[in-house]
Formats: C-alpha cells, sequence, structure tokens
C-alpha cells in the first residue's frame, strides 16, 4: 500500500519523506489556508515546492464544478510540475472532466466519494485514484472501510486500474483496515502514519534491551 500524507505543512511532508516511507502528498485549498498559505500565485509556488520535495502523486484541488472551468483550472495546475495530480470533486462535470483528462493525458484524483456507485463512474471516466472519504462516512454511522472493500472488490471484477485512495483517515487502525481491505493508497495527517510506531510491549522490550546492556557496561 502506497502511504500518501494529508497536509500542506512542509516540514511534516520533509519528516515523512526523510522516514523512507512517502509515495506522494494529498493536499487542498482548506489546508493551504491553515498553512498560512493564501493567493493563488503563493498556493501555485507552494505546489511547487512540494513537487520538488516528494517528486510524484501530489494532488492538487481545482475550485471550480463547472466543466470549461475545471478544465481550465486543471491544465494550468497540470503545468506546475509533472507531479501534480489533478483532484477533480464527484460532480457530473467533475466525470466528464476526469474522461477530458484521461483522453489528454492528465492525471486525476477524484475525490469527495461516498459510494461505489460513484466510484464505479470515476473508474469509467478514466480517473487514475479515486478518494472515499472513509472518516466522514464513519461519522455518519456507516461503514468506511467496508466500501473500500466495495470499490475494490468492483474494480477487481472489471480490471478498472483506478487506484483505491483511502482518505479521511483518522487514526492508525483506519489505515491497517484499509490495507486489508485491499486499498491501494492511504492519504493521512502525519501523526496516524508516526502511530503505526507504537506499540507498549516494543517499548518495554527496547527498555529491557537497554536496561541488560547497562548492566553490562558496569
Amino acid at each position: 500500500m502506497k502511504f500518501f500524507i494529508d497536509t500542506a505543512n512542509i516540514d511534516q511532508i520533509r519528516e515523512a519523506h526523510d522516514l523512507g516511507i512517502l509515495d506522494g502528498v494529498t493536499t487542498n485549498p482548506s489546508l493551504m489556508a491553515k498553512e498560512g498559505i493564501r493567493g493563488e500565485e503563493k498556493i501555485m509556488s507552494h505546489y511547487v515546492s512540494i513537487c520538488e520535495l516528494v517528486g510524484k502523486n501530489v494532488s492538487a484541488e481545482v475550485i471550480a464544478t463547472e466543466f470549461n472551468e475545471i478544465v481550465t483550472e486543471g491544465k494550468k495546475l497540470a503545468e506546475l510540475h509533472p507531479a501534480i495530480v489533478v483532484k477533480v470533486p464527484m460532480v457530473k462535470d467533475g466525470v466528464k472532466a476526469l474522461k477530458w483528462f484521461s483522453d489528454n493525458g492528465i492525471k486525476t484524483n477524484c475525490t469527495l466519494v461516498f459510494s461505489a456507485g460513484q466510484a464505479l463512474l470515476a473508474a469509467k471516466a478514466g480517473a487514475n485514484f479515486v478518494s472515499p472519504f472513509i472518516g466522514r462516512i464513519d461519522d455518519a454511522n456507516w461503514d468506511g472501510v467496508l466500501l473500500i472493500e466495495q470499490i475494490v472488490h468492483i474494480y477487481g471484477n472489471y480490471g478498472y486500474r483506478t487506484e483505491v485512495l483511502a482518505a479521511s483517515i483518522r487514526n492508525p487502525l483506519h489505515i491497517v483496515k484499509c490495507a486489508e481491505a485491499g486499498a491501494d493508497v492511504c492519504t493521512c495527517p502525519l501523526e496516524s502514519i508516526l502511530g503505526l510506531l507504537k506499540h507498549p510491549l516494543t517499548d518495554i522490550g527496547l527498555e529491557k534491551f537497554l536496561s541488560d546492556h547497562r548492566k553490562g557496561q558496569q
């Protein structure tokens, strides 16, 4: 499973990159604003900085919801750097734009997906990634991981090459469950990724090794 980090924070992206497990980044205008990055010029420049650090799979989201505007905005984003993947919302004109981007060699990530039917449309239109928001589904008292299983199963039935990108990850257990369900990618905050490192028995075992080592030095 590929690991993406969901942030616009360069320091966190660099930390995940230095850990050696980073395969990409997802971000959006809200995450940009959280880092104090506002204005088109600054946002575009920040996307380039992320791309230069990561080198691949940087999802940059369009704001538009109308076909021509989505295409115009997506083309502008794609021209920033070869690593850019244009994030397109799951709306009718978004599906049309996914097909246009696919026909014109521009990589896409269909975002705000909440059903298997939506994921099926995205794959038919040629999306490179589809992003089910499992945390938000859980918030609505549905099962987000079950949706991942459904999409993986459907794609397997028909040989779709669209990668299932589990989004809205809330904790390390979500990551493990999505891996069990067959997700190709997870995107989450750095905190959730680092949470995978933690286990009390690891801490206890390490302390025992270090304690025995100190005794051996006396």
